[in-house]
């Protein structure tokens, strides 16, 4: 009798092990964490949504609060904290304890490069264990790899939304100039057909005017870190490698100047500009009829192009892919957007948290979100053409400007033949990002202004770039780049 007691204890023990080695160590969900209906419990989370993405975002959590939250016991406090900068400097001055800074979030939204920053402090809790490995599964994998930063069984970073870069065309301007000298629009497949099409354009426009030299800008691109890592990315050199926690800065000659020739040139040739604050403010006013930008500023582009105070033309536009180099074997696009991190508290806040992300990113509700603010949605369902045109043919995403509806869908239909591409957080990241996004593109623009000058001169256009395209001027701003990011890495 006592050995087949003992031989039923081992076994009940047995058992009870090896459910918590199956279940992963992950709490027991069935109580939801001490949820009340009757005595709900508030979580405040921050955003920097602005525009058409806040106005949606405050939709969905009110729908929210007014739902599910309210039978499962969740209010969600939503608020926004200005720019992705001015949130992520509060959420800083919180960890340092700042006189005057407020009280720390249940959640905010972050970049990697911050949330890394902040895991390093020990106050990020794990979302995977409010969360079925199904669950998880459905999500785009990229995007939950990189919610893991450098960790393979922690996650850290919830996807909400993602975004890339596309190529946007004013279609109406694009189609006289095309007329008239037979551009060909293949061109704008490659970095290199873009810029021998700004030249034709500039030579163009020159030979409408009789004054000399007078050309117009054809091309603008936002985010000039995106050119320099993806583009590097593309010619088989990563600039910024991360493996097991360590990072290895490596800025090749070679592909640096195949970046150069393919911006900083034809950019104080004039044929590249950047003068506002976005290519989407330059085309609005004529500068330029070309940019790169992202799918969320997509709707951002203009409809009309001012030409002064009181005149002003309808355009078209036309939504293009990202351009890639002529010489890449893997074409790559930037994989945006931040998620969600949230802070260690208790299970009910985090249990609470976590059950508001897992239903805004339900495939259907995040894809009318994600149309709408021109983002790519988070889950493999929804992450096709025919799921996101079904939305927009049922009439789901009313008042959504076309083109954020075509940016979208062209970034979805470019992930067949384009890979993502997002670094890893690393010490110091914030900063390089911030002088690989100046180095190149402030350096074309001095120059661009001395070669003008040069012109008033009398001194000729080739005379005056060629002082500037020179070996030594690459390499001087090279030495300066390495230096420069050697310095905060």
């Amino acid at each position: 009798m006592l050995k087949n007691f003992r031989t039923l204890s081992i076994t009940i023990v047995m058992l009870l092990i090896n459910s918590i080695a199956f279940t992963g160590c992950k709490i027991d969900t069935r109580d939801n964490y001490g949820l009340d209906k009757d005595n709900p419990v508030a979580v405040e989370v921050w955003h920097y949504y602005n525009g058409i993405q806040k106005i949606e975002f405050d939709k969905m959590v009110e729908e929210f609060n007014k739902s599910v939250g309210k039978d499962k016991g969740i209010i969600v406090e939503a608020f926004n904290q200005g720019s992705v900068s001015e949130l992520t400097d509060k959420v800083i001055d919180i960890t340092k304890k700042k006189v005057g800074a407020e009280k720390m979030p249940d959640a905010f939204m972050a970049y990697p490069d911050t949330a890394y920053e902040i895991e390093k402090l020990g106050l990020l809790s794990d979302f995977g264990k409010y969360m079925s490995e199904n669950e998880i599964n459905k999500y785009i994998d990229s995007y939950i790899n990189e919610g893991k930063l450098d960790t393979e069984d922690k996650l850290t970073i919830f996807p909400l939304a993602k975004s890339t870069e596309i190529l946007i065309v004013n279609k109406t301007d694009w189609e006289t100039f095309s007329k008239e000298t037979n551009a060909d629009i293949s061109e704008f497949n490659t970095w290199e057909g873009i810029a021998n099409l700004a030249k034709k354009y500039y030579d163009w426009t020159d030979r409408k005017t009789e004054a000399k030299d007078d050309g117009k800008t054809f091309f603008g691109r936002d985010a000039m870190a995106n050119y320099m890592i993806i583009g590097s990315q593309e010619l088989g050199e990563e600039i910024f490698k991360v493996t097991n926690g360590k990072l290895e800065v490596n800025i090749n000659e070679k592909v640096m100047r195949k970046l150069w020739d393919n911006f900083y040139v034809p950019y104080i040739n004039g044929y590249y500009g950047a003068y506002g604050r976005f290519r989407s403010d330059d085309a609005k006013v004529g500068n330029i009829i070309a940019l790169v930008g992202s799918t969320s500023g997509a709707g951002y582009f203009p409809d009309s192009v001012i030409t002064n105070d009181d005149q002003n033309y309808k355009i078209e536009s036309m939504i293009l892919p990202i351009p890639k180099f002529k010489d890449s074997k893997v074409a790559y696009m930037p994989q945006q957007g931040a998620g969600m991190v949230m802070i260690k508290s208790d299970s009910r806040h985090e249990y609470a948290v976590t059950e508001f992300l897992k239903w805004f990113t339900d495939s259907d509700r995040n894809a009318k979100f994600s149309i709408a603010a021109g983002y790519l949605p988070v889950k493999k369902e929804a992450n096709h053409s025919e799921f996101i045109e079904g939305k927009i043919n049922n009439n789901d995403v009313l008042n959504v400007p076309k083109k954020s509806q075509e940016a979208v869908l062209e970034a979805i239909d470019q992930e067949r033949t384009y890979k993502f591409y997002a670094s890893k957080a690393f010490n110091g990241a914030d900063e390089a990002r911030d002088i690989l996004e100046k180095s190149m593109l402030e350096k074309a623009k001095i120059d661009r202004e001395k070669v003008k000058s040069l012109l008033k001169k009398g001194i000729s256009r080739e005379e005056a770039i060629k002082s500037f395209n020179t070996d030594d001027n690459f390499n001087n701003w090279l030495e300066d780049l390495r230096k420069s990011i050697n310095a905060v890495t």
